[in-house]
């Protein structure tokens, strides 16, 4: 094996898994709702043994889940990637408030719901120059795992994205009653299975329903299709 091998990346192949690298940590992360049912923050439970390297089905239809079966086979997965490879500066449209602007690109939509509460976040960023909704939309904005949303300081520039430790989570929507798509953290590198390296963002979530016309990216398919996960815990 060659150095790289063991890098941190996610590999997509043709028709079939994500092969992981680098020893990268997986647990479930499950969206948790509040009194009036809006998502409102992340608990983080199941971590899965380490490994050096493992594959994550993306066909939906593995009976070990989240790993891969090699079902995909058997069905004739068809894995065809058709996400947009353009940089997400280029998909993005822009918000502009007072103190933070807020950019969207849609189509990288996860559906977890985090952007809802308290008046939604696009009529939050009128309102950034109120420290009570500032810091309900960084919080909100920062928990899309998707990474459609982005808050960032009209002062600087700059993003702002919280710290996420480098990671995979196995997304669960209880609210929904559904499972959720794979929750790429911290900087994940994506090779596409043609070669080509898709840019990498702190937030990221890949499909693993199958349902998914934006492949290897979640567009919250899995929430049509009601894509459950047998080996979730809740």
């Amino acid at each position: 094996m060659t150095k790289s091998s063991g890098e941190p990346r996610v590999v997509v192949t043709r028709n079939g898994p994500y092969l992981v690298s680098g020893a990268l940590p997986l647990a479930r992360q499950t969206i948790v709702a509040d009194q009036e049912g809006g998502s409102q923050q992340w608990r983080e439970s199941q971590p899965f043994p380490r490994q050096e390297s493992y594959a994550l089905c993306r066909c939906g239809h593995s009976g070990t889940k989240p790993f891969c079966d090699g079902t995909h086979k058997k069905i004739g997965f068809d894995g065809t990637e058709t996400a947009d490879r353009r940089p997400y500066r280029e998909q993005a449209q822009l918000t502009e408030g007072p103190v933070l602007a807020l950019s969207d690109a849609e189509s990288l939509c996860a559906f977890a719901r985090f952007c809802d509460p308290n008046g939604q976040v696009w009529s939050q960023v009128e309102r950034t120059d109120e420290t009570e909704v500032r810091t309900n939309f960084v919080r909100q904005v920062n928990n899309c795992p998707s990474g459609r949303l982005v808050a960032w300081d009209r002062a600087t520039g700059k993003p702002i994205e919280h710290h996420l430790p480098l990671s995979i989570g196995v997304i669960e929507d209880p609210p929904e009653g559904v499972s959720g798509p794979l929750w790429l953290r911290g900087g994940i590198p994506v090779i596409a299975a043609d070669g080509f390296a898709y840019e990498v963002r702190n937030r990221v979530t890949l499909c693993r329903c199958g349902a998914s016309k934006h492949k290897p990216f979640c567009d919250g398919s899995h929430a049509a299709v009601k894509f459950r996960d047998s080996g979730a815990g809740g």
